[in-house]
């Protein structure tokens, strides 16, 4: 009796302990920053698809950023200190944790390298830390200031204003050409000179979690362009990881997606699995990507960030 007793006893105690758990709060708020040809919702659709719901329940407060659809990663950068500074003015908290996809991660490196005192935290998501193969072959394949360079780039820009324009950010500007240059590997690897935090030493090597400027670094990515039959959008992401020779997730290496202290870069998910999309469609055989940005939210507030 005094055996079951205890067994209950422990029972209690154990699903109180959970619960004070769940109901820990992030110290500081996460600001969420899409990459290229993104958004922070379209038609209704939110770019980091369910990710929000998911840091509230693990007692996060989320923004999403409206940053340029289409520019280099500087200007979208300066675009997102903006807005942290007023997420710092309407929550009273003097940091935020930055969560990056794609170019975003560029994005978010740059307000931490600018504004260390504003930034606790950066997480790249299929981040172009080291740039991407597939930019450097459009790059490559058009001549500078051809016809051809100037008609592709209108059609680009095209595109980012009519994204900019469904998802109510219609006068934010936009340069698909200076995008496409600070994703090749050279516009990388002058990016990287100019804000080296969390940037390992090595390519597919680690870095350092917490850097000099006090900001802490994490990421995590996929090496699988291919994931679910049902995805209309993996049939062209295999299509396009083909101009790599080495495992990627449809537009970026797994390795060039290497920041900080590196969670993982071999989930079997492709480049929009990373941020749930399309609308929750992914891998029936690996983790739910809400799970990582679910663990990664517990992992913050074990470092009281």
């Amino acid at each position: 009796m005094k055996k079951i007793a205890l067994t209950i006893l422990l029972g209690i105690m154990s699903l109180f302990a959970h619960m004070a758990h769940s109901n820990d709060k992030l110290e500081y708020p996460v600001v969420l920053v899409h990459g290229l040809f993104g958004f922070d919702n379209l038609l209704g659709v939110d770019y980091f698809y369910r990710v929000p719901s998911v840091i509230e329940q693990e007692g996060g407060t989320v923004y999403v950023a409206e940053v340029s659809s289409a520019h280099n990663s500087e200007l979208r950068g300066e675009q997102l200190l903006e807005q942290i500074a007023l997420v710092r003015a309407l929550t009273g908290k003097d940091k935020v944790n930055l969560i990056g996809h794609s170019q975003g991660a560029q994005t978010i490196r740059y307000a931490a390298s600018v504004k260390p005192q504003w930034v606790a935290s950066v997480t790249s998501i299929g981040g172009v830390n080291w740039g991407s193969r597939f930019a450097d072959v459009v790059r490559n394949g058009v001549d500078r200031d051809s016809f051809s360079e100037q008609f592709l780039a209108s059609l680009a820009n095209a595109l980012a204003g009519l994204i900019d324009l469904l998802s109510g950010k219609a006068t934010a500007p936009k340069d698909a050409l200076q995008a496409l240059d600070a994703l090749t590997t050279e516009g990388t690897l002058v990016f990287n000179q100019k804000y080296p935090e969390g940037v390992p030493a090595t390519y597919c090597g680690q870095g350092r979690m917490r850097d000099d400027n006090g900001v802490y670094y994490f990421s995590w990515s996929g090496n699988k362009a291919w994931t679910n039959v049902f995805d209309p959008a993996d049939s062209p992401l295999a299509l396009i990881s083909q101009v790599f020779d080495e495992a990627n997730d449809g537009l970026v290496s797994a390795c060039s997606s290497n920041l900080g202290y590196v969670i993982g870069n071999q989930f079997k998910m492709n480049h929009l699995d990373q941020v749930n999309q399309t609308i929750g469609i992914h891998h029936l055989f690996e983790t739910d990507p809400l799970t990582l940005y679910r663990q990664h939210v517990r992992r913050l507030k074990g470092l009281n960030l």
